[in-house]
C-alpha cells in the first residue's frame, strides 16, 4: 500500500563519472535483485551522513572509518541482511566484502565502503553477495539507475529516485538518486539508504556541511514510526564532470546548487514517506510562530508520533481533541493556551483554548477524508516555523512487521 501515484521519475539523467550495477544474489529471495556496486570516478568527493543509533551495523562502522581514511571509489550494497548486531563476526563479513571488490576492481580496500539493509541480528551470507559481485561488476553504467533503485529495496513497494538539471553560464548541472525506506522511520536518519550524485564539482569539506543541511530538512523531517535504524546512511557524491564549480565564494552558485539539492532530496524523503508500511495518509505536520527550533520540531514530532493522532487519521476521523492533547503535552513552557491555533488544512478547529467557533464536524471530515492532509499549529509565540512528515497507522502496518521475518 503507498499513498497517490509512483514518483519515479521517467527519466533519471545519468550523473558522468558514476556508474552503477545490479545483481541478484538471492541473498533472502531466490533471483530477486540485492546487491548494487557503484564505481565513482578518481576525481569525486564524497560526503556521508549516518544513523545515530548506538548499535550502528557493522557497514556503517566501517563506511565511517574507510570514509575517513581514503578516497572512496566503491559503494558495495545488499538488502536482505542488516549484518547489525552481529558482533565481531558481522564485522569480518563486512571487511570481507570489501577485500573481494577491492580485488575485483583492483582498488584498495579502504576505497570500498559496505552498506547493508533488512533483517537485523542474522548472519550476511557472505558467500553469495561475494558470489554476485563480478555480474554487478559486468554491468556497471552510467544510466543503472533504475535497476539500482530495484536492487536497495526491502519492504518497499515502490523504487523511489528523483532528478533534476539546472543551467549556470550555458553549463548544465545534473543531480541525480535514489532512496529506500519504508518501515522503521525515524529521523537520526530514518531505516534508509540514499544514494545521490552531481557532475558539479564541490570540494569535501563544502559537500559534508550541504548533505547536512539538506539531510536536515528531508530525511531527518521525516516518521513512520518512530524507530531509527541500525543501518542509516545517506552518501552525497561529486564527480566534477561537469565543469562547474561549487564553492563558498560564489554565492549565487551556492544558493542555487543548494536549492536544488534540497528540493531533491526531499522529494526521496517524501518518497518514503508515501511508501510507508501501510500507510493509507501523507501528513504534513507544521509548528508556526514557535519561540525556538527545538520548541518547533518537539511540538511537531510529538503530534507526528502520537498512535492516537496516527489511528484517527487512518479512520480518516477529524477527532481534533487527540491533536490539541499532544499540543498540550509536548512540554512547551508557559504556553498561552488562548493564543495557539489548530488548523486541519484550511479549517481552524481550535482558538482560544477550544473548539474554534466557526470549526464544524462536516468540515473536519472533508479534510480527514483525504489522502494529504495538512495539520498546523500556530503557537502564536516567536517566528520559528519546523516541518515534519508523517503516515497514519494501519492495520497492514502491524501486519507486515509481524511477518517480517517470515
Amino acid at each position: 500500500m503507498a499513498v497517490g501515484p509512483a514518483t519515479f521519475p521517467e527519466k533519471m539523467h545519468p550523473v558522468a563519472g558514476f556508474k552503477l550495477g545490479t545483481a541478484s544474489a538471492g541473498i533472502k529471495t531466490p533471483g530477486r535483485k540485492d546487491v548494487v556496486l557503484m564505481e565513482l570516478c578518481e576525481e569525486a568527493t564524497v560526503a556521508g551522513v549516518f544513523t545515530l543509533n548506538a548499535f550502528c551495523a557493522a557497514p556503517v562502522q566501517i563506511s565511517k572509518k574507510h570514509l575517513d581514511a581514503a578516497a572512496t571509489r566503491y559503494f558495495i550494497v545488499n538488502t536482505g541482511n542488516a549484518n547489525a548486531g552481529t558482533g565481531e563476526e558481522g564485522w569480518n563479513d563486512a571487511i570481507t566484502t570489501c577485500e573481494e571488490v577491492a580485488k575485483l576492481c583492483d582498488s584498495g580496500v579502504e576505497a570500498v565502503l559496505p552498506f547493508s539493509t533488512g533483517v537485523i541480528g542474522e548472519k550476511l551470507p557472505v558467500e553469495k553477495l561475494v558470489s554476485a559481485l563480478p555480474a554487478a561488476k559486468e554491468v556497471l553504467s552510467e544510466s543503472g539507475w533504475d535497476e539500482a533503485a530495484e536492487g536497495i529495496l526491502t519492504t518497499d513497494t515502490r523504487i523511489k529516485g528523483a532528478s533534476r538539471q539546472f543551467e549556470y553560464q550555458g553549463k548544465v548541472v545534473t543531480l541525480t538518486g535514489i532512496s529506500k525506506g519504508s518501515g522503521m522511520i525515524k529521523p537520526n536518519m530514518a531505516t534508509m539508504l540514499g544514494y545521490v550524485a552531481t557532475d558539479a564539482q564541490v570540494d569535501a569539506d563544502l559537500l559534508k556541511v550541504l548533505l547536512t543541511d539538506t539531510a536536515n530538512c528531508s530525511f531527518n523531517r521525516i516518521t513512520v514510526d518512530s524507530d531509527t535504524s541500525t543501518n542509516d546512511s545517506c552518501m552525497l557524491v561529486a564527480t566534477g564532470k561537469s565543469g562547474v564549480s561549487v564553492s563558498a565564494e560564489d554565492r549565487s552558485l551556492l544558493a542555487l546548487f543548494k536549492t536544488e539539492l534540497t528540493q531533491l532530496m526531499q522529494d526521496l524523503a517524501h518518497a518514503i514517506v508515501r511508501d510507508g508500511e501501510g500507510a493509507t495518509k501523507f501528513v504534513t505536520v507544521k509548528v508556526e510562530s514557535a519561540k525556538t527550533q527545538q520548541e518547533a520540531l518537539k511540538t511537531a514530532f510529538d503530534i507526528a508520533h502520537s498512535p492516537l493522532v496516527k489511528t484517527a487519521l487512518f479512520a480518516s476521523d477529524p477527532n481534533w481533541g487527540r491533536v490539541l492533547a499532544v499540543v498540550g503535552r509536548a512540554e512547551i513552557e508557559n504556553l498561552d493556551l488562548n493564543a495557539l491555533e489548530i488548523y486541519l488544512g484550511d479549517v481552524c478547529i481550535v482558538s482560544k483554548g477550544g473548539k474554534d467557533a466557526t470549526y464544524t464536524e462536516e468540515a473536519g471530515q472533508a479534510v480527514m477524508d483525504q489522502e494529504q492532509i495538512l495539520i498546523r499549529v500556530v503557537l502564536n509565540r516567536g517566528d520559528v516555523s519546523e516541518t515534519v512528515w508523517t503516515t497514519d497507522l494501519s492495520h497492514d502496518y502491524v501486519s507486515i512487521n509481524a511477518d517480517y521475518r517470515s
